[in-house]
């Protein structure tokens, strides 16, 4: 029986979208207007936030850090989709791909924390209205953030360090817009049954986990929004409500499409499609849902704006 050429791998090389190679300087061009509108969107949202001792709130430091974490999120991803917009061929070394799957999947762990943390705040508020500010004090809504970028950055270090140390046939090339773990071990030559079940395992139990906790609070939400008499509180409540729970559909629904879902044997097409919504889309969407909607933020803004405005006119 032949043994299996081993090859020590350096680099590899991102195939990114060969069918769209016609047309790639109009998409450049979208694509990158959508990640500066990203990175904008975001950073306006934690500067109106930092600065507007109004929004001091345990929700609104939920949604500073949830900007954050959108910024470096879509920064792991959308530069290398970039890149292959623009270059015949797009390399990447060994160790920028093994760095990019592990924050790709660590910044993707956070945001399942933060987002559990976020309905459990708001299950609170809705709850109990006027102990709202003693169960969430500094401490508390500090650590469910702390904790939630410690452990979300933590999970993926096991299984990058497996993939690292797995041997490679001499094929280099992913079949992807950016490194990821799926992709990566269809190159390995050795079995990686371990490798795979236990991203399986990972990825299941976060997302299964924090989407279950999600899920029960804004199940008991909408039971308190349901009994609440007045139309106007009931109005305001589902208004808030409403909107998060699209953020969470929208992310649980493409990360269990791609990670958790009975078979893998569909087209790495249909994946890259779906990465594109969740890598560049939703990093969009969340910022006009959670706080754009949100008129606290939206006459936040607009003071800002005008103070801004009326400096330049005084100069």
């Amino acid at each position: 029986m032949d043994l299996p050429n081993f090859t020590t791998v350096n680099e590899f090389i991102i195939t990114g979208f060969p069918n769209l190679q016609k047309n790639r300087e109009p998409i450049f061009v979208l694509v990158l207007i959508v990640y500066i509108l990203t990175v904008t969107a975001n950073m306006v949202i934690i500067f109106i936030i930092r600065h507007k001792p109004s929004l001091h709130t345990p929700m609104y430091f939920f949604l500073g850090n949830f900007s954050l974490l959108e910024i470096c999120f879509t920064s792991v991803t959308v530069p290398t989709m970039l890149a292959n917009l623009i270059k015949e061929r797009n390399v990447i070394s060994f160790t920028n791909c093994l760095v990019q799957i592990y924050f790709f999947h660590g910044l993707g762990g956070v945001e399942c924390l933060l987002l559990s943390a976020m309905a459990y705040d708001r299950y609170v508020a809705i709850r109990s209205p006027l102990r709202y500010s003693v169960i969430m004090n500094s401490f508390v809504y500090c650590q469910l953030a702390a904790w939630s970028w410690i452990i979300g950055l933590s999970l993926p270090l096991i299984p990058v360090i497996l993939i690292s140390q797995l041997n490679y046939c001499g094929n280099n090339v992913v079949d992807h817009f950016f490194c990821d773990i799926l992709p990566l071990l269809r190159l390995v030559c050795n079995r990686t049954q371990l490798n795979e079940m236990l991203s399986f395992f990972i990825c299941s139990f976060l997302l299964v986990g924090s989407f279950t906790i999600t899920l029960i609070s804004y199940a008991a939400i909408l039971a308190i929004v349901l009994g609440i008499r007045s139309s106007d509180g009931r109005k305001k409540a589902f208004s808030t409500f409403a909107s998060h729970l699209t953020v969470v559909g929208i992310f649980y629904g493409t990360m269990m499409f791609i990670y958790i879902r009975p078979t893998r044997n569909l087209s790495f097409n249909m994946d890259q499609l779906v990465a594109v919504f969740y890598c560049l889309v939703t990093p969009l969407l969340n910022p006009i849902i959670y706080s754009l909607r949100n008129k606290e933020v939206k006459q936040a803004v607009k003071k800002v704006l005008c103070r801004k405005l009326m400096n330049r006119g005084d100069m």
